[in-house]
Formats: structure tokens, sequence, C-alpha cells
């Protein structure tokens, strides 16, 4: 489905509703509805089982979002958390100029890939591609562009080169994607924190910045904890809360948003020991990510072209959203960068005495770092599919289905009585509600025939439809269905609760 199909389908079955629609929306701010919020928990507490229940050296944190302002001039972000701004004079609009250099590069391998893909057609299984990227003229042509552009487009962000990035623009002759104009401004630096002030102090005293980031709460943290809950090196802090960026453009729905949610970890290693640590935490977290049913097309890995000043290593898991190959979720060693920076600032020692080498260091970081609404996204688009079914005739009919993993589904169960106006069943109905709701996040639904009810349920992507009917009424028997299946049996009603808890499990990993 494409990106309009998604959003419908997210405000016409409760998920997501633009904010403040009444007052014509504020722009990229977005409401979670019934069905959505608790899609986003299930989202956040499958993260937490995996991050802090299954590790014995992860513990959790929840650290407030206002934080001293000196934190974040030690962390780097009042001086340097910019992203590079240029307008388009004709359009009016407004766009990050790395991005636009980037989105460019990523026509160029739209081509590559188009080539690639007629070139497999043709060869069949004795296709080599690397072999065909590197001697094809056309598309070694584009390799090497990509090749020099990344070499530009690094070299003047790293220098700070505005006027460079600008001229790469013009060189690459990029146009304005809303207006097709060329007709550029410089690009200058956009500052992405959001400021507001303590109490009733004002001026530069009582200045607070609303948080870019989760991270610096858990570093301050890191010696509380430490010393609190006598962890030993290595050992992980996570955290899930909210994050602030006035973001130049927020597009692509909840993909971007200026207003979203974070579920980070950082793990402190010893020095030297900190690639090891990196790539175990590459490899977990494209575990757990797979574990969901995700297919293995959809996600990659994508090393940075530009570190930033922090890192040592950085690479993004990307998902295929329907937009393209994007960001999902970053693994990074940030180095000593962090905890070095609070101790010159705070002018506190925030080493950690190591007893097994009987000496004080300053632990190095690796960071796990996801976006809730981008994964919530992932999710969604990942599973919402249009497909041919047999009705009840035998016939072929189109159903639109949400393949959500069984784990993370809104509505685990819904409860439906055969016929609305029999008493005798809607009773029974409610009595095998009122029995399953302590246990499940059931649904209630009796308008409606019960193939239309199944369709909604589909929907939202509930996995077990319970029919209550009169031989229920007889035996206690019920007709369970499978969403993905379509598989109905009979059960008993004591049966239900074992049968929804097998299939509902969370993936191990």
């Amino acid at each position: 489905m494409d990106l309009k199909q998604l959003v419908s389908h997210a405000k016409e079955y409760g998920f997501i509703y633009q904010s403040s629609e009444v007052y014509d929306g504020l722009s990229a701010v977005y409401d979670y509805g019934p069905n959505g919020v608790e899609l986003k928990n299930n989202i956040k507490q499958y993260w937490w089982r995996a991050m802090v229940q299954m590790h014995e050296n992860i513990v959790g944190l929840d650290s407030a979002i206002f934080m001293h302002p000196t934190i974040w001039k030690a962390s780097g972000h009042v001086d340097a958390f910019n992203d590079p701004l240029v307008d388009n004079k004709d359009s009016k609009k407004r766009y990050r100029a790395d991005v636009l250099v980037e989105d460019h590069i990523v026509k160029i391998e739209g081509k590559i890939e188009k080539e690639v893909k007629k070139a497999m057609k043709r060869f069949g299984e004795d296709f080599d591609e690397e072999k065909f990227k590197s001697e094809h003229p056309r598309v070694s042509g584009y390799v090497d562009q990509i090749t020099s552009i990344k070499s530009r487009l690094k070299e003047t962000i790293e220098s700070g080169d505005l006027e460079g990035l600008r001229q790469l623009i013009v060189d690459l002759d990029i146009a304005d994607p809303v207006s097709g104009s060329r007709n550029w401004t410089e690009v200058r630096q956009f500052n992405l924190m959001f400021n507001t002030q303590l109490g009733n102090v004002a001026g530069e005293e009582g200045k607070l910045y609303l948080r870019p980031e989760t991270a610096q709460g858990i570093f301050v943290n890191y010696l509380n904890v430490q010393k609190t809950q006598r962890m030993k090196i290595p050992f992980g802090i996570a955290q899930i809360g909210k994050a602030f960026r006035n973001e130049i453009v927020a597009r692509q729905f909840i993909f971007r948003m200026r207003e979203f949610e974070q579920m980070e970890m950082q793990f402190f290693v010893r020095p030297g020991e900190e690639m090891k640590y990196y790539q175990e935490w590459k490899a977990q977290r494209m575990a757990w990510h797979l574990a969901l049913g995700t297919p293995e097309d959809n996600l990659r890995f994508h090393d940075h072209d530009n570190l930033a000043h922090y890192a040592n290593a950085a690479v993004d898991i990307q998902f295929k959203f329907p937009f393209g190959f994007k960001e999902l979720e970053g693994i990074h060693s940030r180095t000593d960068f962090d905890l070095k920076q609070h101790e010159d600032f705070s002018s506190k020692k925030l080493q950690y005495f190591d007893p097994e080498l009987q000496e004080n260091y300053t632990p190095y970081v690796i960071e796990t770092s996801i976006g809730v609404d981008r994964m919530f996204l992932a999710m969604f688009s990942n599973s919402l599919v249009i497909e041919e079914v047999p009705d009840a005739d035998g016939k072929s009919s189109e159903r639109t289905v949400m393949k959500l993993h069984p784990a993370l589904a809104p509505v685990k169960i819904a409860i439906l009585p055969l016929l609305k106006n029999k008493p005798e069943l809607t009773k029974k109905a409610k009595s095998v509600f009122d029995q399953l709701k302590l246990d499940f996040n059931c649904q209630y639904d009796e308008k409606d025939a019960i193939g239309r009810r199944y369709r909604r349920q589909d929907a939202i992507g509930t996995p077990y439809c319970v029919t209550i009917d009169f031989d229920t009424l007889e035996d206690d028997s019920v007709t369970i269905r499978d969403r993905d299946s379509l598989e109905q049996r009979r059960i008993s009603i004591d049966e239900i609760n074992s049968v929804v808890q097998k299939g509902i499990s969370w993936p191990t990993l």
C-alpha cells in the first residue's frame, strides 16, 4: 500500500489522528487513537521485555524531560545540534540541504536497481550482481557518481562548508520537488532544539530546553544507577521517553515529527572492548526485528557515511517504508565522549572503579536507539495488505487485513454473538467477554452481519474471533476463527484462554 492509503486506514480505524484537527491541525504532530495507543504500548512492551527483562545486566530508567541547561551545552546540542537549511525562492518551501542531496543519490540508486533487475531477468541464476555493477558502463558510471557525491557531501558537512553544500546542490541540478524551480537561497544552520523558561525567570538564567534525545538523561544518571543497583561493567540502562525536535521539514506522516518517542539503551563497556559489543548489538537488534516476522528483504544495515562527533562507529537498521529504505534504528559506538563532557562541565567525577582490573576509567558506550513512532509505522505498513479470500459462498472476495504479529495486535479476541436480536446469545457472549477480559484486551461486537464484523476485526489486526451461536447454549462450545488462515474450528469455552495465550505469545530471541 502507498502512504496515502496507510494514512487513510490509520484514521478510519482509530489508530492515528491529525492533532488539533478541529482547528485544521498542527503540522507534524499526531494523536494516537484507541487502537493506535494499544499497538504503540505493545511495541514498547516488546522492546522492554527484550531489552530489560531478558538481560540480567540491563536496568530501566525514566528521566525527566526538563534537565539542567548546561547538560545540553556539554553534549554539544546548544552549539552543534543543527541541520543545514535551504529555501527555494520561488515555491517558498524549506528543505534540509543534505537531504536534498541524499534524495538525489536515492534516485541514482533507483536507476541502478532498475538495470540490475533487468539483468537478473535476462541472465537468471548465472547473474553476478557485483560483477555486473563494476563492468556495465552505464551502471558503473552511476556507482562512480554516487561515490563522488557522497565524498563531496561528507567533506562539506564535516567542515561546515555551507557554501560548498549549496554549490553541490547547484552542480547536481537539483530541483525543488514541489515546483521544479532551481532558484535556491544560501544554506544556513538551523538549531533543532525547542526552548522554554523556568518559572517566572526570564532571559538566559531561566532558559530550559525540551530534550532533543533521551540519552543524556541516562548519561548523567549512569553513576547513580551503577551504585544503587550494584552494576558491574558491562551493563546497560534502558529508557523509553518523549523527545522534541524543531524539524526543518517534518513529513512522511509519523516518520518525522516534532514530538516523538524513543526507546534507547546505553551499554557501558571497558575501553577497547567497544567494537566487540558493537557487533553483538548489531546482531541482537536485527534479530529482534526479524522475530516479528518482518521479511529480511525489508530490513538492511546501512553504515553511516558521516560519523557524529561523538562516534567511532555507527550503523542504521533501515526499513523499506512506502517511500523507500529509511532509518528505523541506530546502533552507535559513542566512545567516552558524553561522560567526559559531563565530567568537564559539572566538575564531578563520573569514572567507574573496575574491581577486576583494580583501576578507575571512563566507560565507553554502545547505544541502540529506535523511534517508537517509526517502529509503529514500520509494523503498520508491513502488515497492512489487501488480499483475495473465499467468502461464505466459496466465491472470491477482497479483504483488508493487518497481519500484525499477534503479540502486537491491539485487540487479541473479538467476542461476537451470531445474532444481535437474540437475548440468550448476547447474554452468553457478554458472559464469555467478562470471563476473558481479565487476561486479554477483548472487544465485544454485535452490530451488522457476522461477515462484516469479521472484516472489521481483520482491518485492525485482531488474531482471533470467537462466535457465540445456538450450539453454544447447548454444549458451551464456540467457533474460533484465525485471522491469517481463516480456519474456523469448534472448541469449548474453557479452551479459549489457552488457545489464545499460545497464539499471542511473545517472540523468542
